[in-house]
């Protein structure tokens, strides 16, 4: 039996983006020629570390994603408002046996990449062949990390075989960790250094240009006109800016010389936005994905002992965070999985209620700990509108507070912090998760699964080898939602980890850019397809 391409759960809310200022959600008016200039805060930077940030075999992050989704193709996308993988270089993709162990896909005819070359089911093959060869730390090769072999009967089809069953392959196939690669400009067992790329996405990287300490600041993005594909482009030319401040990138939008201004905004700047009668601005929310979690080195002598963890989630406010640090812009998370993804619990909340000092101090004398327990938080430096230090300190002022930990807090350059915390340097280390694809298995499996892209030293047995291959092995995905609930019991009853928060997600846009509802996706992907240049109605 033949099984098509499965539906993944839909995000809650995900067709309805909420718009405040002025200015419709109306369509546009086409393409004008001139180019949409979007602004973000997010940054790459190119480092001894990483000399290939625009390598999708080395980078595993949203600033360089977004880049990938615009240039790479990958067999499936997501069409609009979409959780479910459909065609996109491939004309037709699906499982060729019940068991759900062989993935076969057909490409297009005349498929290029942008340089001219032609684009074969050898290319697919090199590509997924490559990721896992090259295995960069810290990138995103674990994503198909369950692909046993990948075979090519001819040019144009591509069989994957399966370790095991796997529900969410489909979804995997449409991120950048299987993005097409042209396997005559690319090596296979070594990354591209530099800011090139080669790609068969809906633009091309025309030009950049970057600053003497390594960091991308502008990009010319131009339409492919070798693309072959679902997406429908509304423009033909973006300009792609990096900021260092997101109150410059907003006031480079008041003034007009940007169009778009993306992630990420600070919550002061999200709240006068709200508020602005600006007629020349609108402001779009839509539902977000993005989860904050703080980890946990349980290998660490001070977080070995699982009553100091217990402890620690036994005194931690969100409801704190969330309201001073990020002004009510986001909402308290008690489960590594977010609302709105199904199968979520308030697993956290369910086995330590709310903040207790009192049972905290009893949880660490009963396990023998009567001396303050010293810990440090390492966290990502501030850029743009994130709050990665307030955030830290006032998690640490707030386990300080308790009298039962002696917490510090110190910053990190985001390439540096990645790869130390893959290298389990840090005690305490906060990151932001934007999901690869909307499904629990995507905030579950990359931090706890055996092939973890972080490395962390936590293991849990039943999570690796019994609940998430039985998930796994579910085409319809509510099935399984026991197995999923399990495993957040056991991560709340473990504590290899802390959820902090959810976040919600915006983008302010001048009055005549159109799309802008359409243009992030639920992994906070700047989709450049959709704005368009007109007047809204």
């Amino acid at each position: 039996m033949n099984r098509r391409l499965l539906v993944l759960p839909a995000l809650l809310g995900v067709l309805t983006p909420l718009i405040s200022g002025c200015g419709g959600s109306g369509g546009g008016s086409g393409d004008s020629g001139k180019p949409i200039v979007v602004g973000t805060t997010d940054s790459i930077e190119m480092t001894k570390d990483n000399p290939a940030p625009l390598d999708p075999a080395t980078s595993y992050d949203s600033a360089t994603w977004n880049i990938f989704y615009n240039t790479f193709q990958m067999l499936l996308s997501y069409p609009r408002s979409s959780t479910t993988p459909s065609p996109d270089a491939a004309s037709d993709c699906h499982y060729t046996d019940s068991a759900t162990l062989t993935y076969q896909c057909t490409l297009r005819d005349n498929l290029k990449f942008s340089n001219g070359d032609k684009i074969t089911s050898a290319d697919v093959k090199f590509s997924i062949d490559r990721m896992r060869k090259i295995n960069w730390s810290a990138g995103p090769a674990s994503l198909i990390s369950g692909v046993k072999a990948v075979n090519t009967p001819d040019d144009r089809t591509v069989v994957f075989q399966l370790k095991a069953p796997d529900a969410t392959f489909p979804a995997k196939l449409a991120t950048p960790a299987a993005a097409i690669m042209d396997s005559k400009v690319y090596d296979m067992s070594k990354p591209y250094d530099g800011w090139k790329l080669i790609g068969s996405g809906p633009y091309v990287l025309k030009s950049y240009t970057a600053s003497k300490d390594g960091s991308f600041e502008t990009g010319e993005f131009v339409k492919n006109p070798n693309y072959q594909g679902s997406i429908k482009l509304n423009n033909s030319k973006v300009d792609l800016r990096m900021f260092a401040d997101s109150q410059k990138m907003e006031s480079a939008l008041k003034s007009g010389t940007i169009d778009v201004m993306s992630r990420q905004l600070a919550p002061d700047q999200i709240k006068e936005l709200q508020s602005s009668t600006d007629q020349n601005i609108k402001l779009t929310e839509a539902p977000g994905g993005e989860a904050r979690y703080l980890f946990l080195n349980t290998a660490s002598p001070d977080l070995k002992t699982k009553a100091v963890r217990q402890a620690m989630a036994m005194v931690l406010d969100r409801q704190a965070i969330t309201k001073n640090v990020y002004k009510r812009t986001a909402d308290p998370l008690y489960s590594v999985v977010p609302q709105g993804i199904s199968s979520h619990i308030n697993s956290f909340y369910n086995v330590y209620g709310a903040p207790n000092v009192a049972a905290a101090q009893k949880k660490l004398h009963n396990a023998g700990i009567t001396s303050k327990v010293p810990l440090t938080i390492n966290y990502r430096r501030d850029n743009g509108g994130t709050m990665n230090q307030p955030e830290a300190e006032a998690i640490a002022q707030q386990l300080n507070a308790t009298g039962l930990f002696d917490v510090t807090a110190k910053s990190e350059q985001w390439n540096a912090f990645l790869k130390a915390a893959s290298q389990r340097k840090y005690q305490i280390f906060a990151i932001s998760w934007l999901p690869d694809f909307p499904d629990p298995d995507n905030y579950i499996a990359p931090f706890f699964d055996k092939d973890n892209f972080l490395n962390l030293p936590y293991q849990s047995s039943e999570i690796q080898d019994t609940l998430l291959p039985q998930t796994r092995g579910m085409a319809a995905r509510s099935n399984a939602g026991p197995d999923f609930e399990q495993t957040q019991n056991i991560i709340a009853q473990d504590v290899p980890m802390l959820p902090l928060w959810q976040g919600k997600q915006y983008i302010a846009a001048r009055s005549d850019i159109t799309g802008v509802e359409w243009a992030l996706n639920s992994s906070t992907t700047t989709q450049f397809w959709e704005l368009g240049r007109g007047v809204s109605g």
